[in-house]
């Protein structure tokens, strides 16, 4: 594998590091991610761990908010065979997705859209839906509980959201467990990565 010391692997997915001749290359070509889509975050390993624990139903259709490089999403198409879209506000790391996504043998389809813009009839179409590190500013807490309930509402089976453990994202959890039944359990793994924080599960967990 070309520049191999700039790769990892993490939970059968391999993943290049920012510093690897290709990334330094799509940074040129699309352009530096407005939205914290930049680069790999952490939180994505706690993502995986859970979905590894407990997963997807196989042919799931999963819904990726806030996608960046769509990790999670790669994973559950790797693994699971699912359907995966990746929804993101910055069309920009799109790139990056679609890079991973090759690099891993899946296809993931992609999605310029704002949370708040997510209808019902769209959030039906999902089996679950998924979002790693995307509760990072206070505004975000009642649009992401706001979409999450959308999406209880409309059949989704599963919403699961990991997160290193900010405010805004256990002001969210809080609310979540209060008025959607929802449950948060504190998560960390030490292999491949060094990773601690929270998950956030709301819905039935066999979807």
């Amino acid at each position: 594998m070309a520049s191999s010391s700039y790769s990892r692997r993490l939970f059968g997915l391999i993943v290049r590091q920012n510093a690897h001749p290709d990334m330094r290359k799509l940074r040129r070509e699309a352009g530096e991610a407005t939205l914290h889509g930049n680069k790999f975050w952490k939180s994505s390993c706690l993502m995986m761990d859970y979905l590894k624990r407990h997963p997807l139903k196989q042919g799931a259709r999963v819904l990726d908010l806030g996608c960046g490089w769509g990790l999670g999403g790669i994973f559950c198409a790797k693994h699971f065979h699912a359907r995966v879209t990746g929804l993101d506000a910055d069309p920009s790391v799109f790139p990056f997705l679609e890079y991973h996504a090759k690099l891993n043998d899946v296809s993931v389809d992609t999605w310029h859209c704002r949370y708040e813009k997510v209808t019902k009839s769209d959030l039906a179409e999902y089996d679950a839906v998924i979002g790693t590190d995307i509760c990072f500013w206070d505004n975000l807490e009642p649009t992401l509980y706001n979409l999450a309930r959308r999406a209880l509402q409309a059949g989704v089976g599963r919403v699961v959201l990991a997160d290193p453990g900010r405010s805004p994202f256990f002001r969210l959890a809080q609310r979540a467990e209060e008025k959607l039944g929802a449950e948060y359990l504190d998560w960390a793994v030490s292999r491949p990565m060094k990773a601690t924080g929270g998950i956030l599960v709301a819905g039935e967990t066999g979807a």
